[in-house]
């Protein structure tokens, strides 16, 4: 029988976020079967998506549906939001919480009742994963989500990669803008160094995860979810993509955006970087790209790399991530869900999960916890 997880929320609050004006939700240990499984059910639009995506602004980044934090109040309730949960750890609980910052338009967090110096702070006592509808079409949909999706896994490593993101960004977005003033070259070049040394940030953070997570995705916890071949596309196309360390790659950067500063100011955007890299996926058992295999089988490499990473966050950090997983069952076969349940069992983690229909949820039986979702209320 499955037990406690050694890190789980034990009880969530929400005040004026989405739906909900306010809901309250204490989650103690069901019998034998430990907090591991929270099932929310109800109909399309009764606020099970916007309770996990509460969950998910409890770290780094902008929550599972990426909204502007100021667009999260519920509509024609008090103005701003909050969540708030505890957390049980090893250590004891720890109460963490998050909300509109009245001062900016941005989240403000408090550890047991005080401002934390960061959002990165949260990952001491908490690190998430998530699997939504809108990520099924990620193999064949734009590189742009599937770098989104390489830096979630990133930043649930390693937190302070959103730094990274974000900083690499703002500069970047300097950058583009006093090419088109046609600024003077020394202050673009000034510019080019703070992004270079992001950006070299971002490519070792990215490929060490890659290189880590690799090993696990050749082992995986069900014949069900197949295992992946990972990799990062060249970020300039050629010999110079061996790099071995940051001051190499930087200086190749800063090489690069110098020669094409002209290229640069007429496409309006900066074309070399590591956002314009894609995240290449391959289907180990039938070395084909992701993008080609079925539907199917596409939705069960996301799961399975998802079951991955939660095992090498766990080994890396000592933190299994808590699982967000919305509509996961609605298109998997019978046997493909006990399957899930199954490995996800293993993992000794706390997981989320949503449906229209309790019936997809019958093969955990007595192990969940289940809270029907109406309307922006939480029964039990």
């Amino acid at each position: 029988m499955p037990k406690n997880p050694d890190h789980y929320i034990s009880r969530l609050r929400l005040s004026s976020f989405r739906s909900y004006a306010n809901a309250a939700l204490d989650i103690e240990p069901q019998n034998d079967s430990g907090a591991s499984f929270v099932v929310l059910t109800g109909s399309n639009g009764a606020g099970k998506t916007n309770l996990i995506e509460a969950i998910s602004l409890l770290c780094p980044g902008r929550g599972l549906r990426g909204s502007p934090f100021d667009a999260l109040s519920k509509i024609n309730g008090e103005t701003g939001w909050a969540v708030a949960a505890t957390i049980e750890t090893k250590d004891g609980p720890v109460d963490v919480g998050c909300g509109l910052s009245p001062q900016n338009g941005g989240r403000r967090v408090k550890i047991n009742g005080a401002n934390a110096r960061s959002v990165e702070e949260m990952a001491t006592f908490i690190r998430l994963l998530w699997l939504t509808p809108a990520m099924d079409g990620l193999f064949t949909g734009p590189a742009s989500d599937r770098r989104r999706f390489l830096d979630r896994l990133v930043m649930t490593l390693i937190p302070d990669h959103s730094r990274s993101i974000s900083g690499f960004e703002k500069t970047m977005r300097q950058r583009n803008r006093l090419l088109e003033e046609n600024a003077d070259a020394d202050w673009i070049s000034a510019v080019e160094a703070q992004m270079a040394d992001f950006a070299a940030a971002i490519h070792f953070a990215r490929a060490d995860s890659i290189e880590h997570l690799q090993q696990l995705a050749n082992m995986s916890l069900s014949a069900a979810f197949p295992g992946s071949v990972l990799s990062l596309d060249p970020m300039f196309g050629d010999e110079r993509d061996a790099f071995t360390s940051s001051v190499a790659l930087e200086t190749a950067l800063l090489e690069s955006w110098r020669q094409n500063r002209a290229l640069d100011r007429a496409a309006k955007r900066t074309l070399i970087g590591p956002h314009r890299v894609d995240l290449q996926v391959f289907h180990r058992q039938k070395s084909m790209p992701a993008k080609l295999c079925s539907t199917g089988e596409q939705k069960a490499l996301l799961i399975g790399l998802i079951l991955a990473h939660s095992r090498l966050v766990a080994q890396m950090t000592s933190i299994t991530p808590i699982l967000l997983l919305d509509e996961i069952c609605a298109h998997l076969d019978p046997d493909r869900r006990l399957a899930l349940f199954a490995a996800l069992e293993q993992l000794n983690t706390q997981v989320w999960m949503t449906g229209t229909d309790p019936v997809l949820f019958e093969g955990l039986k007595d192990q969940a916890l289940f809270i029907q979702v109406r309307d922006g209320v939480l029964i039990r």
